[in-house]
């Protein structure tokens, strides 16, 4: 089967050079859009505002709600694809100022200091670039950036042959409700093997993995409008109450406050996971 060409295409901005050693863009991209596979001699940071970024590099793929950004280091190849409408920005930076900035592509936790600045930037373009106070702005960004504790990815995906097909299958119902066992029945394999593979490959436990997967499927249905109650029933929760207790709990928000914040949601902790305060490790694959 051949998977959904995007509807909507749009290129980089720059091919050749920066037009600044450190440079911002914000903008907002219709659903289904996409970029061409591409890559540049200067890092990139890809922080979406609202909804979901989605970087694909050859062999992983990354996914960012509001609460981490996605890093990408000069002259990685890599695309980014949307399946919603969002309002994202990229932070461009020269390659000679790269040096304390991670050397593989991850996602890296957004303090809120940094989502203040990258908001800073975003509602108040300069009225030229190399205005002394914004570049005085990106300067701080790349401080943060230099600080930010990386964390794989927000879900991580596995191509082990066993692991692999459950999680696809989850993802394409999310409101599937079997526990791991029954899972593992249908994969023809254990529980035990099921538990050590999510943790070799996702860096993290299934409850934790399916709690991540239903909110990364929920904010989307959120911000259209659709009520808690029913993305709660769609996401296989018995009840809204048991929904809207883990949505606080991963995000630190609940649903209707991260809708009112247009998606902005951070944890409690102030950009570590509000799951146990444990960050996930990266991806191996």
């Amino acid at each position: 089967m051949k998977k959904p060409r995007a509807r909507h295409l749009y290129r980089p901005p720059f091919s050749d050079a920066l037009p600044a050693p450190i440079y911002f863009r914000s903008a907002s991209i219709p659903a289904e859009a996409a970029n061409p596979r591409h890559h540049h001699a200067w890092g990139e940071l890809v922080y979406s505002f609202s909804g979901l970024m989605e970087v694909k590099l050859a062999n992983r793929h990354y996914l960012a709600p509001p609460q981490y950004a996605v890093w990408l280091p000069p002259f990685v190849e890599h695309m980014g694809v949307n399946k919603y409408e969002t309002t994202f920005c990229s932070v461009y930076i020269a390659e000679e100022l790269c040096a304390a900035l991670p050397k593989t592509t991850c996602a890296l936790t957004v303090s809120p200091l940094l989502r203040a600045a990258l908001e800073h930037l975003r509602d108040h373009p300069p009225q030229a670039q190399g205005a002394e106070a914004h570049d005085r702005l990106l300067r701080v960004v790349l401080d943060q950036l230099a600080g930010a504790a990386c964390a794989g990815s927000y879900l991580p995906a596995s191509d082990d042959p066993v692991l692999g097909p459950v999680l696809r299958m989850l993802e394409a119902n999310p409101g599937d409700t079997r526990s791991l066992p029954e899972l593992a029945r249908v994969a023809n394999t254990t529980e035990r093997t099921l538990t050590r593979r999510c943790q070799r490959d996702l860096g993290m436990s299934f409850i934790e993995w399916r709690q991540r997967l239903r909110i990364v499927k929920a904010m989307p249905l959120l911000e259209a409008g659709q009520t808690v109650e029913k993305v709660a029933f769609d996401l296989g929760y018995g009840s809204a109450s048991a929904f809207i207790a883990m949505f606080r709990r991963m995000l630190g928000v609940t649903p209707d406050e991260f809708r009112k914040g247009g998606g902005n949601a951070v944890s409690r902790d102030q950009g570590e996971p509000a799951s146990g305060g444990r960050e996930p490790q990266p991806v191996r694959q």
